[in-house]
């Protein structure tokens, strides 16, 4: 899959204009806030309609200004597609190979990518569920079904709670806690089992990225950190009973907190460099590159379950890496498109094979 052309209109900062990338490396360079994100961004898109950084469709607008379009040649699926988006604060329409679409989502069933951007370091620097949502949003995109699991789990915890925080009023209603335990373990489970399939996966493509990404000094490790005590080896059938288990035993904090204290959505991802703990003792360039060895690996996950090679967006990825960690993302990310932005020439010097872009004030040569 590679972006043959990009043409933006009224987006963001960008001045209109139609660029045509290498199948390689992109480097696009220049100062802060001159628009190099809103490249990356504006790709981005193609792959389901939303900004990476959270910003709302009117704020994708250039001020002044009544709408945005984004009109992108690429080729995927064997073929030449063409995919554009028109966005007039009142409503987005979607055309792909000139058939209109009612909904973004379509856009996925043609084209996707993998994004990393800065906000990407709290995966390691903040809590629990920021690594749960990571973690989540991979497998959605693998299995639609995952993301029916999530939503039954969150229904049934949402039931529980409210259930718990009634009991503090009747405790007669104890007795249908139960119920709520037995569906939460089978739903859980099911979720459990994926995760764990997930991280396997994950781990393996991740341990080769890293030792790559940091010249062979330094091991990456990935592991589950598992509420109900379940691991990787179990069956759906174990997991189920253990969460069961763990359900019942954590009862009677439940009470008095009203809330759910176990469970999948109260796991974690444990994520270590050379056996300590990336979080608590890691470099900023460690923590850097554990991130990136993560999504570079979630595109080559992607790669073996659909047959093609996403495109990568790499948003300031080269500040705090040191030469031999720039020149592998530059020059060692072999068979996939990728798209680099940073501040520094030294991007632009160290590119072996592909294109140079230069963005100033919008204005973007290349």
């Amino acid at each position: 899959m590679r972006v043959q052309s990009l043409h933006f209109e009224n987006y963001r900062n960008l001045k209109e204009n139609t660029i045509f990338p290498s199948e390689k490396v992109n480097v696009i360079y220049g100062e802060n806030a001159n628009g190099k994100s809103n490249l990356l961004e504006a790709i981005w898109l193609f792959c389901g309609g939303h900004s990476f950084r959270g910003s709302k469709e009117n704020e994708l607008i250039c001020f002044d200004k009544s709408f945005f379009r984004l009109n992108m040649e690429f080729y995927a699926g064997e073929r030449d597609q063409n995919a554009e988006i028109v966005y007039d604060k009142v409503r987005k329409n979607i055309k792909i190979n000139g058939v209109e679409k009612n909904a973004s989502s379509y856009l996925t069933e043609v084209f996707s990518a993998v994004v990393f951007s800065p906000e990407h370091l709290s995966l390691i620097k903040q809590g629990p569920n920021v690594r749960r949502r990571f973690l989540d949003a991979a497998i959605c995109q693998q299995k639609i079904r995952y993301a029916s699991l999530l939503s039954q789990y969150n229904r049934i915890i949402n039931q529980r709670n409210a259930l718990l925080k009634d009991i503090y009023q009747n405790k007669e209603l104890k007795e249908t806690l139960s119920i709520w335990d037995d569906s939460l373990s089978v739903v859980g489970a099911q979720i459990l089992k994926e995760r764990f399939e997930y991280i396997r996966q994950l781990r393996d493509a991740a341990q080769t990225y890293h030792s790559g990404i940091s010249g062979e000094t330094e091991e990456l490790e990935l592991g589950c950190l598992c509420t109900a005590k379940a691991e990787e080896s179990d069956s759906v059938e174990i997991i189920r009973d253990k969460l069961r288990n763990a359900f019942l035993s954590s009862r009677h904090e439940d009470y008095h907190t009203g809330y759910t204290s176990v469970g999948p959505h109260r796991d974690d991802i444990e994520i270590k460099i050379n056996g300590i703990s990336a979080r608590r003792f890691a470099s900023q360039g460690q923590q850097r590159s554990a991130v990136l060895s993560l999504k570079l690996s979630e595109a080559e996950l992607l790669y073996r379950r659909n047959g093609e090679r996403p495109v990568i967006l790499l948003d300031d990825v080269l500040s705090e890496l040191d030469y031999k960690r720039q020149d592998f993302l530059l020059n060692k990310v072999e068979d996939y498109q990728v798209f680099v932005t940073c501040c520094e020439e030294s991007g632009k010097e160290q590119l072996q094979k592909g294109k140079v872009f230069y963005v100033q004030n919008g204005e973007i040569q290349g």
